[in-house]
Protein backbone atom coordinates (compact mmCIF):
# COMPACT_ATOMS: atom_id res chain seq x y z
CA UNK A 1 0.00 0.00 0.00
CA UNK A 2 1.28 3.68 -0.30
CA UNK A 3 2.26 5.53 2.54
CA UNK A 4 4.52 7.69 4.13
CA UNK A 5 7.82 6.09 5.63
CA UNK A 6 10.46 7.74 8.19
CA UNK A 7 13.63 5.48 7.37
CA UNK A 8 15.71 6.84 10.26
CA UNK A 9 16.82 9.20 13.08
CA UNK A 10 16.78 13.13 11.66
CA UNK A 11 14.99 12.53 8.35
CA UNK A 12 11.65 13.62 7.17
CA UNK A 13 9.26 10.89 5.95
CA UNK A 14 9.31 9.55 1.93
CA UNK A 15 6.26 8.74 -0.40
CA UNK A 16 6.30 4.92 -0.73
CA UNK A 17 5.20 1.57 -0.43
CA UNK A 18 4.50 -0.58 2.71
CA UNK A 19 3.21 -3.80 3.82
CA UNK A 20 -0.27 -3.47 4.23
CA UNK A 21 -1.82 -4.26 8.07
CA UNK A 22 -3.70 -7.10 9.56
CA UNK A 23 -6.38 -7.38 12.30
CA UNK A 24 -6.12 -8.75 15.16
CA UNK A 25 -8.98 -9.37 17.76
CA UNK A 26 -10.72 -6.40 18.40
CA UNK A 27 -9.20 -4.31 15.33
CA UNK A 28 -11.23 -3.10 12.13
CA UNK A 29 -9.69 -1.89 9.03
CA UNK A 30 -9.48 1.93 7.69
CA UNK A 31 -9.50 3.14 4.43
CA UNK A 32 -7.42 6.40 5.41
CA UNK A 33 -8.68 9.19 3.67
CA UNK A 34 -6.85 12.11 6.09
CA UNK A 35 -4.48 12.66 8.37
CA UNK A 36 -3.07 15.46 9.98
CA UNK A 37 0.75 16.63 10.33
CA UNK A 38 0.15 18.02 13.65
CA UNK A 39 3.03 18.84 16.10
CA UNK A 40 2.77 15.30 18.08
CA UNK A 41 3.07 13.85 14.85
CA UNK A 42 6.41 15.58 13.59
CA UNK A 43 7.72 15.11 17.32
CA UNK A 44 7.40 11.18 17.07
CA UNK A 45 8.60 11.41 13.32
CA UNK A 46 11.94 13.35 14.37
CA UNK A 47 12.48 11.04 17.81
CA UNK A 48 11.98 13.37 20.21
CA UNK A 49 8.66 12.78 21.52
CA UNK A 50 8.53 10.78 24.75
CA UNK A 51 5.97 8.59 23.01
CA UNK A 52 7.74 7.47 20.40
CA UNK A 53 9.15 3.80 20.77
CA UNK A 54 12.26 4.04 18.71
CA UNK A 55 11.49 1.48 16.03
CA UNK A 56 12.47 2.09 12.38
CA UNK A 57 10.68 2.55 9.77
CA UNK A 58 7.47 3.29 10.40
CA UNK A 59 4.31 4.75 9.37
CA UNK A 60 3.86 8.61 10.56
CA UNK A 61 0.45 9.76 11.81
CA UNK A 62 -1.29 9.28 15.76
CA UNK A 63 -5.03 10.11 13.75
CA UNK A 64 -7.16 10.32 10.89
CA UNK A 65 -10.19 10.04 9.31
CA UNK A 66 -11.66 7.03 6.87
CA UNK A 67 -14.33 4.32 6.73
CA UNK A 68 -14.87 1.21 8.00
CA UNK A 69 -15.76 -1.67 5.44
CA UNK A 70 -19.08 -1.33 5.69
CA UNK A 71 -18.79 2.73 4.69
CA UNK A 72 -18.96 4.02 7.96
CA UNK A 73 -16.93 7.19 8.42
CA UNK A 74 -15.05 7.25 11.66
CA UNK A 75 -12.14 9.32 13.26
CA UNK A 76 -9.34 6.68 14.58
CA UNK A 77 -6.77 7.03 16.86
CA UNK A 78 -3.12 5.54 18.11
CA UNK A 79 -2.74 2.77 15.86
CA UNK A 80 -0.42 0.93 16.67
CA UNK A 81 3.57 0.73 15.64
CA UNK A 82 4.63 0.39 12.89
CA UNK A 83 1.74 1.31 11.38
CA UNK A 84 0.52 5.00 11.80
CA UNK A 85 -2.71 7.17 10.33
CA UNK A 86 -0.42 8.19 6.93
CA UNK A 87 -1.30 5.36 5.13
CA UNK A 88 -4.27 4.06 2.47
CA UNK A 89 -5.16 1.38 5.12
CA UNK A 90 -4.52 1.26 8.97
CA UNK A 91 -5.71 -1.40 11.37
CA UNK A 92 -7.35 0.03 14.59
CA UNK A 93 -9.20 -1.02 18.27
CA UNK A 94 -12.93 -0.36 17.29
CA UNK A 95 -12.98 1.38 20.08
CA UNK A 96 -10.19 3.93 19.40
CA UNK A 97 -12.67 4.66 16.55
CA UNK A 98 -15.96 7.58 16.85
CA UNK A 99 -18.24 7.75 13.73
CA UNK A 100 -18.05 11.15 12.44
CA UNK A 101 -21.39 13.75 12.49
CA UNK A 102 -22.57 14.27 9.40
CA UNK A 103 -21.79 18.20 8.65
CA UNK A 104 -18.15 17.90 8.87
CA UNK A 105 -16.25 16.95 5.97
CA UNK A 106 -13.14 14.27 6.40
CA UNK A 107 -10.62 17.14 6.22
CA UNK A 108 -11.56 19.41 8.73
CA UNK A 109 -12.22 16.30 10.84
CA UNK A 110 -8.79 15.29 10.88
CA UNK A 111 -6.98 19.22 11.29
CA UNK A 112 -9.24 19.46 14.59
CA UNK A 113 -8.74 16.39 16.10
CA UNK A 114 -5.37 16.95 17.30
CA UNK A 115 -5.60 20.93 18.55
CA UNK A 116 -9.16 20.49 19.98
CA UNK A 117 -8.42 17.33 21.78
CA UNK A 118 -5.89 19.22 24.17
CA UNK A 119 -7.58 21.92 25.64
CA UNK A 120 -10.99 19.82 25.22
CA UNK A 121 -8.89 17.15 27.45
CA UNK A 122 -7.05 19.91 29.60
CA UNK A 123 -10.51 21.75 30.65
CA UNK A 124 -12.50 18.95 31.31
CA UNK A 125 -10.64 15.89 31.98
CA UNK A 126 -7.75 17.85 33.78
CA UNK A 127 -8.38 21.13 35.39
CA UNK A 128 -12.32 19.91 35.85
CA UNK A 129 -13.56 23.91 34.53
CA UNK A 130 -16.73 24.66 36.22
CA UNK A 131 -18.97 27.11 33.93
CA UNK A 132 -18.68 30.53 35.60
CA UNK A 133 -14.65 29.94 36.66
CA UNK A 134 -12.46 32.19 34.45
CA UNK A 135 -9.46 30.72 31.92
CA UNK A 136 -6.06 31.91 31.03
CA UNK A 137 -4.67 30.47 27.65
CA UNK A 138 -0.80 30.86 27.13
CA UNK A 139 0.16 30.66 23.67
CA UNK A 140 -3.23 31.30 22.52
CA UNK A 141 -2.30 32.48 19.17
CA UNK A 142 -1.82 29.07 17.62
CA UNK A 143 -4.02 26.37 15.81
CA UNK A 144 -4.48 24.60 19.31
CA UNK A 145 -4.67 27.83 21.73
CA UNK A 146 -7.51 29.36 19.03
CA UNK A 147 -9.36 26.40 19.29
CA UNK A 148 -8.86 26.56 23.47
CA UNK A 149 -10.57 30.13 23.49
CA UNK A 150 -13.54 29.00 21.42
CA UNK A 151 -13.85 25.44 23.50
CA UNK A 152 -13.30 27.60 27.04
CA UNK A 153 -16.07 29.97 25.64
CA UNK A 154 -18.16 26.96 25.18
CA UNK A 155 -17.52 24.98 28.47
CA UNK A 156 -18.91 28.47 29.90
CA UNK A 157 -15.83 30.43 31.27
CA UNK A 158 -16.94 33.47 32.16
CA UNK A 159 -13.69 35.32 31.45
CA UNK A 160 -10.88 33.76 29.11
CA UNK A 161 -7.32 35.79 29.15
CA UNK A 162 -5.06 34.81 25.53
CA UNK A 163 -1.74 35.40 25.79
CA UNK A 164 0.74 35.85 22.46
CA UNK A 165 3.25 37.54 20.36
CA UNK A 166 1.28 38.42 17.38
CA UNK A 167 -0.89 41.40 17.81
CA UNK A 168 -3.13 40.57 14.73
CA UNK A 169 -3.78 37.34 15.93
CA UNK A 170 -4.50 38.22 19.43
CA UNK A 171 -7.07 40.92 18.05
CA UNK A 172 -8.65 38.02 15.98
CA UNK A 173 -8.82 36.05 19.06
CA UNK A 174 -11.66 38.99 20.45
CA UNK A 175 -13.77 38.09 17.72
CA UNK A 176 -13.20 34.10 19.07
CA UNK A 177 -14.51 34.62 22.64
CA UNK A 178 -11.15 35.99 24.34
CA UNK A 179 -12.44 38.89 26.54
CA UNK A 180 -8.51 40.47 27.27
CA UNK A 181 -5.57 39.61 25.87
CA UNK A 182 -2.04 40.34 26.92
CA UNK A 183 1.24 40.50 24.32
CA UNK A 184 4.38 38.31 25.72
CA UNK A 185 7.49 40.41 25.62
CA UNK A 186 11.16 39.31 26.41
CA UNK A 187 11.10 40.93 29.64
CA UNK A 188 10.66 38.37 32.48
CA UNK A 189 10.23 41.57 35.00
CA UNK A 190 7.43 42.91 32.96
CA UNK A 191 5.61 39.62 32.15
CA UNK A 192 5.56 38.95 35.57
CA UNK A 193 3.86 41.86 36.40
CA UNK A 194 1.13 42.21 33.62
CA UNK A 195 0.58 38.51 34.52
CA UNK A 196 0.11 39.51 38.40
CA UNK A 197 -2.25 41.87 37.63
CA UNK A 198 -4.42 39.69 35.56
CA UNK A 199 -4.72 37.09 38.31
CA UNK A 200 -5.62 39.40 40.93
CA UNK A 201 -8.75 39.28 39.04
CA UNK A 202 -9.26 35.96 37.97
CA UNK A 203 -7.44 32.88 35.68
CA UNK A 204 -9.02 30.18 38.06
CA UNK A 205 -7.80 27.49 35.38
CA UNK A 206 -4.08 28.04 33.10
CA UNK A 207 -3.86 26.14 30.09
CA UNK A 208 0.15 26.80 29.05
CA UNK A 209 0.88 25.86 25.25
CA UNK A 210 4.34 26.96 26.11
CA UNK A 211 6.41 26.55 29.25
CA UNK A 212 9.68 28.36 28.76
CA UNK A 213 9.90 31.97 30.09
CA UNK A 214 6.33 32.77 30.20
CA UNK A 215 5.01 30.06 32.03
CA UNK A 216 7.63 30.75 34.70
CA UNK A 217 6.47 34.35 35.28
CA UNK A 218 2.72 33.03 35.09
CA UNK A 219 4.04 30.48 38.05
CA UNK A 220 5.68 33.55 39.98
CA UNK A 221 2.68 35.65 39.65
CA UNK A 222 0.48 32.63 40.54
CA UNK A 223 2.63 32.77 44.02
CA UNK A 224 2.45 36.45 44.43
CA UNK A 225 -1.23 36.75 43.35
CA UNK A 226 -4.11 37.43 45.77
CA UNK A 227 -6.32 36.01 47.14
CA UNK A 228 -3.60 33.63 48.34
CA UNK A 229 -6.44 30.53 49.06
CA UNK A 230 -7.74 30.56 45.73
CA UNK A 231 -7.84 27.25 43.84
CA UNK A 232 -5.91 27.63 40.77
CA UNK A 233 -5.15 24.60 37.85
CA UNK A 234 -2.18 25.23 36.06
CA UNK A 235 -2.43 22.40 32.50
CA UNK A 236 0.86 22.05 30.87
CA UNK A 237 0.18 21.29 27.75
CA UNK A 238 2.95 22.10 25.02
CA UNK A 239 6.69 23.41 25.12
CA UNK A 240 6.81 25.63 22.74
CA UNK A 241 9.48 27.90 24.35
CA UNK A 242 11.47 25.70 26.09
CA UNK A 243 11.85 22.46 27.54
CA UNK A 244 12.20 23.15 31.14
CA UNK A 245 11.70 26.26 33.48
CA UNK A 246 13.41 26.71 36.82
CA UNK A 247 10.98 26.40 39.64
CA UNK A 248 11.46 27.56 43.39
CA UNK A 249 9.60 25.28 45.61
CA UNK A 250 8.43 28.30 47.67
CA UNK A 251 6.40 29.67 44.78
CA UNK A 252 4.19 26.16 45.21
CA UNK A 253 3.84 26.27 48.97
CA UNK A 254 2.72 29.64 48.47
CA UNK A 255 -0.23 29.64 47.22
CA UNK A 256 -3.11 27.09 46.43
CA UNK A 257 -1.98 26.16 42.84
CA UNK A 258 -2.23 22.87 41.67
CA UNK A 259 0.27 22.09 38.88
CA UNK A 260 -0.66 19.40 36.22
CA UNK A 261 0.40 17.65 32.60
CA UNK A 262 -2.23 16.95 30.01
CA UNK A 263 -1.49 14.90 27.21
CA UNK A 264 -0.40 11.15 26.17
CA UNK A 265 -0.21 9.13 29.31
CA UNK A 266 -2.11 11.58 31.61
CA UNK A 267 -5.56 10.72 29.98
CA UNK A 268 -6.76 7.13 29.62
CA UNK A 269 -6.92 6.74 26.00
CA UNK A 270 -10.68 5.84 26.05
CA UNK A 271 -11.78 9.00 28.11
CA UNK A 272 -9.44 10.79 24.77
CA UNK A 273 -11.37 9.13 22.21
CA UNK A 274 -14.48 10.12 24.24
CA UNK A 275 -13.30 13.83 24.34
CA UNK A 276 -12.28 13.73 20.61
CA UNK A 277 -15.99 12.91 20.05
CA UNK A 278 -17.67 15.25 21.79
CA UNK A 279 -15.36 17.89 20.62
CA UNK A 280 -15.92 16.91 16.83
CA UNK A 281 -19.96 17.23 17.23
CA UNK A 282 -19.16 20.48 18.38
CA UNK A 283 -17.70 21.56 15.60
CA UNK A 284 -20.37 19.94 13.98
CA UNK A 285 -22.76 21.73 15.34
CA UNK A 286 -21.26 24.92 15.49
CA UNK A 287 -18.84 25.64 12.38
CA UNK A 288 -15.50 25.78 14.35
CA UNK A 289 -12.84 25.24 12.18
CA UNK A 290 -8.84 25.78 11.84
CA UNK A 291 -7.30 26.94 8.65
CA UNK A 292 -6.59 23.84 6.68
CA UNK A 293 -4.64 22.62 3.58
CA UNK A 294 -5.13 19.71 2.06
CA UNK A 295 -2.39 17.65 0.12
CA UNK A 296 -1.94 14.41 -1.73
CA UNK A 297 0.05 11.89 -0.53
CA UNK A 298 2.32 12.59 -3.21
CA UNK A 299 2.84 16.39 -2.51
CA UNK A 300 4.10 14.33 1.06
CA UNK A 301 7.37 16.31 1.66
CA UNK A 302 5.66 20.09 0.64
CA UNK A 303 3.69 19.56 3.40
CA UNK A 304 6.18 18.47 5.58
CA UNK A 305 8.69 21.35 5.06
CA UNK A 306 5.39 23.55 5.88
CA UNK A 307 6.48 24.43 9.25
CA UNK A 308 5.91 28.38 9.34
CA UNK A 309 2.75 29.00 7.96
CA UNK A 310 -1.24 29.35 9.96
CA UNK A 311 -2.33 26.39 7.94
CA UNK A 312 -3.03 22.71 9.15
CA UNK A 313 -1.50 20.34 7.12
CA UNK A 314 -3.52 17.63 5.95
CA UNK A 315 -2.24 14.31 3.78
CA UNK A 316 -5.34 13.17 2.02
CA UNK A 317 -5.81 9.97 0.17
CA UNK A 318 -7.53 9.27 -3.09
CA UNK A 319 -11.50 8.47 -1.21
CA UNK A 320 -10.99 12.06 0.26
CA UNK A 321 -14.57 13.64 -0.09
Amino acid sequence: MKAAIVTQLGQPPEASTFDAPSCKDGEVLVHVRAAAISQLVRARASGTHYSFDGHYPFIPGVDGVGTLPDGTRVYFAFPAGPFGAMAEQVAVPRLQCVTLPDGLDDISAAALANPGMSSWIALKERAGLHAGESVLINGATGASGMLAVQIAKHLGASHIIATGRNVQKLAHLKTLGADETIQLTEDATAMQKTFSAALDTGADVILDYLWGPSARALLEAASHALPHEKRRRFVQIGSQSGAEISLPGGWLRSCAIELMGSGLGSVPTPKIIAAIGEMLQLAADTGIRIPTQAHPLSALRKAWADTGSDMRQVITFPETV
